[in-house]
């Protein structure tokens, strides 16, 4: 008789750690590899399920799925989003958890933490439309927000511009970026960190590189900051006037047609009639296949907004679940072991 035995790998945060899964520079070839086979049509990409449960606090849990045809996995993220867990908790915003299924017989291979995996999937794409978008030989770069969003991101940077040499952070409190420094000046000691002590104006302000990573909703960025040549990368969802579009030499989406359904600066352009289709230079994946430019002169201004893609983190999600199962990291769990009616003492488990 056939085995009906159905097992699966977990992976906790500190599982995908040990076995090496914290590399930028894998989330960046992932992400870039799986947009020229979104562009191919080799991804099944549905629309997420969003449920808000506090409108003015944006406090959510989303629901993501995709299909990567050629590695014949399945995936879903739940992701969680609370923006008041830091300041009412001492928790991070975000959490999530990945599902990755076979898709020949349908079952379970992997459930995952994914906050890892979601947080380097935002900053791969932020450093892959910094490689084509960003001049390569930027030496600054300013951020406003210091979370793990902003950490990420500038860890992401330094990969595709190894030419960054000074990085100045703005934060609610000059503890948040003090914090931003002391964890990343270990990790990128070649940088010199500057805090501004919350003026966000002394850390944008000619910078060749501008992140903005806040869970604000309101123009913090200003267009008078943004200097000939710079390339600006928004993560959130309302940060920037829209004079900082609108002086734009190119404007680059992740996917645009997501972005006129959601509430980013660009979005509420959109909705009111300030931008239209006709004003998007590319989507990402575009450049990435060559089939639009990048940067075509050091003298123009860059904007790059990305709401985030599924696809993309259940790529590097997959990517990491083969390392870590080539280094034999995780725990083996049953989703069961026989068929129900097939258990020997099945008449003593049912309850009529």
């Amino acid at each position: 008789m056939a085995s009906h035995r159905v097992s699966f790998t977990y992976l906790s945060q500190e599982d995908l750690l040990e076995a090496g899964c914290f590399d930028l520079s894998m989330a960046i070839d992932v992400a870039e590899k799986t947009m020229v086979e979104f562009e191919d049509h080799r991804i099944l990409f549905p629309e997420k399920i969003v449920q808000i449960f506090d409108p003015v606090a944006q406090d959510r849990i989303n629901c993501l799925p995709a299909t990567l045809l050629d590695d014949k996995i399945c995936g879903a993220k739940w992701v969680s989003v609370f923006p008041r867990n830091p300041k009412r908790y001492d928790m991070q915003n975000l959490s999530a958890i990945f599902i990755l299924s076979e898709i020949e017989k349908g079952f379970p291979v992997a459930v995952m933490e994914g906050t890892l995996a979601s947080n380097m999937r935002v900053a791969a794409m932020g450093g892959i439309a910094a490689k084509y978008l960003a001049r390569q030989d930027s030496q600054s770069i300013g951020f406003i927000g210091a979370g793990e969003q902003a950490k990420m991101h500038m860890l992401a940077m330094k990969v595709v511009c190894p030419s960054l040499k000074e990085c100045r952070v703005a934060a609610k409190t000059a503890e948040e970026e003090n914090q931003f420094i002391h964890e990343l000046s270990p990790i990128l000691p070649d940088i010199n960190f500057i805090s501004v002590n919350t003026v966000a104006r002394d850390a944008m302000q000619d910078a060749d590189i501008m992140v903005t990573a806040t869970s604000a909703q309101a123009p913090l960025l200003k267009a008078e900051w943004m200097k000939p040549g710079a390339f600006y990368s928004h993560i959130g969802g309302w940060e920037d006037e829209y004079q900082v579009a609108q002086q734009c030499d190119k404007i680059v989406c992740d996917d645009w047609d997501t972005v006129t359904h959601r509430t980013q600066t660009l979005s509420r352009m959109y909705k009111q009639g300030l931008l239209s289709h006709s004003d998007i230079h590319a989507d990402l994946h575009e450049l990435v296949s060559g089939h639009k430019p990048g940067r075509e002169s050091d003298q123009e201004r860059i904007y790059f907004n990305a709401v985030g893609l599924a696809y993309v983190d259940i790529a590097i999600a997959l990517a990491m679940f083969k390392r870590a199962e080539s280094s034999a990291i995780g725990q083996q769990l049953n989703l069961q072991e026989t068929m129900v009616f097939e258990h020997q003492d099945i008449l003593d488990k049912i309850r009529l």
